[in-house]
């Protein structure tokens, strides 16, 4: 999103947010009136005390008007008060708003992509984004009023000494001004891209991180790290726009923070030339150096710093939310599959991308998995087989090409992962990801959730036995046996899950790295007896053996797919024959 977008999506919401509460900014600004009465009377009564009594020779009356100007010093404090207590009625109904919104984002999520683990960011946005926004928020009232009704203040103050004391400060304060807010929104599209640039950093060391063993063994060193060193370099450029920007602010805020008391001192003797009093000019100081001057470069520092952070946290609460159901992406050259016609899976010029400025996870994918095939997927950590499975499961929508199963979309449906959660149920697939979904209640319950009907004894009986996992329901007390998650082991519960899936009506599974904490002999039993079972399997392999297994391989490794046999992919993928052999001197 550019940052111009984010300015116009948080403008529209920051109006509709003070549209209703137009009582609550009639309160804060008669409280800010005082505030502009203080700063009158603060150059004002100097200059007269100047004037009409020191210079005059008549020191009781220039004490009088010092007195009147420690009184409008009461009159600001108490002016002050009152503006804090109107401030809380603006401030408590945002940060009640965002937390209301962040709630409602979380559970848009939950129910847009139930298979997508937990929004990490929510707590985020519930305590520290709120808060932050909140704290922001009170600084630009605070500040921004006591700007406006202390410039009105000093303005008319300057006018009723001398107008042409405006002459001299008007084009210098209006020049700076308008060269800081030249920088807003610049400043704020670099800051928006440095914030994406990082979290794509991020993410992707993350994943290198998590697959640095893989590449290494795979030799693939150069070509994990050249995105890694591109996301460097983008940062390295963004920091340096952002610094060519803040060396023109702060000149902005010289111009108008010093260059209008340099005029007025300059111009005194011009204007002690056209009659304009001492006291008027010492007055006119005063209003600048005390009041305008501080009030503005407090202004500038806030909108810059607490403005910008204000921006970008607001535009996270205003983002567009996902729809619960969306549709599928528009189909590229993909021909039509008819349903029944020999195809379980088909992807054509398939591309996905996590984020705006990341690179793709999968690119230009085509695909065919024939019904009853078993397909093994193998590759480095983080190259995309997760990604792979969702997409094909239908928790995620490609960003280009078309992924199409039993000849539908495959966001055609709610997808009825392991979980069996939905608006709907789409039984034409059944995904286990590699934390095996495991919950308390009976034995039969966790092992025929996925079935839409009541299913049999003997059908269950006739599972446990085919996937090996009789002994485990045995020890656990039997099918009416109860079920604590806590207390099973990770292979336990994917065993236990692995017999739900085979007990699914779903003509496709689709296994995500779901045998990783078996043991190789129950692994192979498990993928045999699955594979046997009428339907498509594919498998996330994380052991060579399952690959030899299928029927093919498919290997992603990060430029290109290549899809074959266990027996000719060797001479065909550098990286499959890397893996077979490190596999092979393992034992």
């Amino acid at each position: 999103m550019s940052g111009d977008g984010s300015w116009r999506r948080v403008s529209r919401e920051g109006r509709r947010f003070l549209r209703g509460r137009y009582r609550s900014l009639r309160r804060l600004a008669l409280w800010s009136l005082l505030e502009s009465a203080h700063t009158f009377l603060g150059g004002y009564a100097v200059a007269r005390a100047l004037d009409d009594g020191f210079l005059a020779g008549r020191t009781g009356t220039g004490l009088g008007w010092l007195a009147v100007a420690g009184a409008g010093a009461l009159l600001g404090a108490l002016a002050l008060r009152g503006v804090f207590g109107g401030l809380a009625d603006l401030v408590e109904p945002l940060r009640d708003g965002l937390v209301r919104r962040s709630v409602r984002q979380a559970i848009g999520r939950a129910v847009a992509d139930p298979g997508r683990a937990g929004d990490a960011g929510a707590v985020s946005r519930l305590t520290q984004q709120t808060e932050m926004a909140r704290d922001s928020f009170a600084g630009l009232v605070l500040v921004a009023r006591s700007f406006v009704f202390t410039a009105l203040g000093a303005l008319l103050g300057l006018a009723a000494l001398d107008p042409v004391l405006l002459v001299l400060v008007l084009p210098a304060l209006l020049l700076g001004t308008a060269g800081f807010l030249a920088t807003l929104r610049p400043m704020a599209r670099v800051q928006r891209a440095a914030l994406d640039a990082d979290e794509a950093l991020s993410g992707r060391a993350g994943d290198l991180a998590a697959g640095l063993r893989d590449v290494v063994a795979c030799g693939g060193g150069a070509s994990a790290g050249a995105p890694v060193e591109r996301l460097i370099a983008e940062q390295e450029r963004l920091t340096g726009r952002l610094a060519r920007w803040t060396a023109l602010r702060t000149l902005a805020l010289g111009v108008a923070g010093r260059l209008p008391v340099v005029a007025l001192l300059a111009g005194t003797p011009w204007l002690l030339g056209r009659g304009v009093s001492a006291g008027a000019v010492a007055g006119a100081l005063t209003y600048l150096v005390q009041s305008l001057l501080p009030a503005l470069d407090a202004l500038m520092t806030a909108v810059g710093a607490a403005g910008t952070r204000l921006l970008v946290v607001l535009d996270r609460f205003c983002a567009p939310q996902p729809s619960p159901d969306p549709a599928p992406a528009p189909a590229a050259t993909a021909p039509e599959v008819a349903a029944g016609s020999g195809v379980a899976v088909e992807l054509r010029g398939v591309r996905f991308v996590y984020g705006p400025r990341a690179q793709p996870v999968i690119d230009g994918l085509d695909l065919t998995v024939g019904a009853g095939e078993h397909l093994a997927v193998v590759g480095p950590s983080g190259i995309g087989k997760s990604t792979l499975t969702a997409l094909i499961a239908g928790l995620l929508p490609p960003g280009g090409g078309t992924v199409r199963v039993a000849g539908a979309p495959a966001r055609g449906g709610s997808a009825r992962g392991v979980t069996g959660q939905g608006p709907g149920p789409d039984l034409r697939r059944t995904l286990l990801p590699q934390q095996a979904y495991v919950f308390t209640g009976t034995v039969r319950e966790n092992l025929t959730h996925l079935c839409p009907g009541p299913v049999s004894g003997a059908e269950v009986e006739r599972a446990t036995a085919a996937l090996g996992s009789d002994g485990l329901v045995d020890r656990l007390g039997g099918l009416d046996g109860a079920v604590d998650p806590a207390r099973l082991s990770p292979g336990e519960r994917q065993h236990l899950a692995l017999t739900a899936a085979y007990l699914s009506p779903a003509p496709l599974l689709l296994l995500d790295e779901a045998t990783c904490h078996l043991d190789l002999r129950t692994e192979e039993r498990a993928e045999r007896a699955l594979a046997a079972r009428p339907g498509t399997l594919v498998v996330v392999a994380h052991r060579i053996s399952s690959a030899a297994r299928a029927d093919r391989v498919l290997v992603l490794d990060g430029t290109r797919a290549v899809c074959g046999t266990h027996a000719e992919l060797p001479a065909r993928s550098p990286l499959y024959r890397d893996l077979v052999g490190l596999w092979n001197a393992r034992g």
